[in-house]
């Protein structure tokens, strides 16, 4: 045996290496607009009645709305993660659930408390587009309160109370006024001048 055996150099470990886990990235704003998208796709080419299509139609129309303002919400703001999944998890799950049952059968037979598939599905829907309504006005309020913030600062900065952004006309501590009198004193005591004595006239 060498000495590289001895100090283990050159041996090949038969011992399968251990899988590195890896964590899955967050989906971008591009993402969750295509899932989106990909759904109202999915709906169309399997023709859903209209009053699915006009719902879900909603509920992707808001999520395009809401998902350039998601930083507004904040890191990890669960209405932020509401947006996600509907996306990516919700909407897809309830459209694809519809489209695998048989039109017919999933239109007219009761599956639950008198409900048929169809109606939970329109249920689902409109469950989804409050929530996501919610969020929406959520998300406005936070950059409406951004611009409240903003104006007051502007206020306090070049509004009428501020010292450095104000004109002001007319006598102040700094610049009086002159004295309104007759520097000449009174008018009245001013006479006319005459000829001086021997000059003749």
């Amino acid at each position: 045996m060498g000495i590289g055996a001895w100090f283990g150099f050159g041996r090949r470990s038969t011992e399968p290496a251990e899988p590195v886990a890896t964590t899955p990235s967050a989906p971008t704003a591009a993402d969750l607009v295509e899932s989106v998208d990909r759904v109202e796709q999915q709906a169309r080419e399997g023709k859903v009645p209209a009053m699915v299509q006009s719902r879900l139609g909603r509920v992707c129309r808001v999520v395009r709305d809401t998902v350039p303002r998601l930083d507004s919400l904040g890191a990890g703001s669960p209405m932020g993660y509401d947006v996600v999944a509907t996306a990516t998890n919700y909407l897809p799950d309830a459209i694809g659930g519809y489209l695998r049952l048989p039109r017919a059968w999933a239109d007219s037979r009761p599956v639950d408390r008198g409900r048929t598939p169809l109606m939970l599905l329109i249920d689902q829907l409109d469950l989804l587009g409050a929530t996501m309504d919610d969020v929406f006005d959520a998300v406005c309020r936070a950059d409406a309160q951004a611009l409240v913030v903003h104006g007051r600062f502007l206020e306090e900065r070049f509004g009428a109370g501020a010292s450095g952004g104000a004109l002001t006309l007319g006598a102040t501590p700094s610049t009086p006024m002159p004295p309104t009198t007759d520097l000449l004193g009174d008018v009245a005591d001013i006479r006319p001048l005459s000829p001086p004595s021997g000059s003749g006239r």
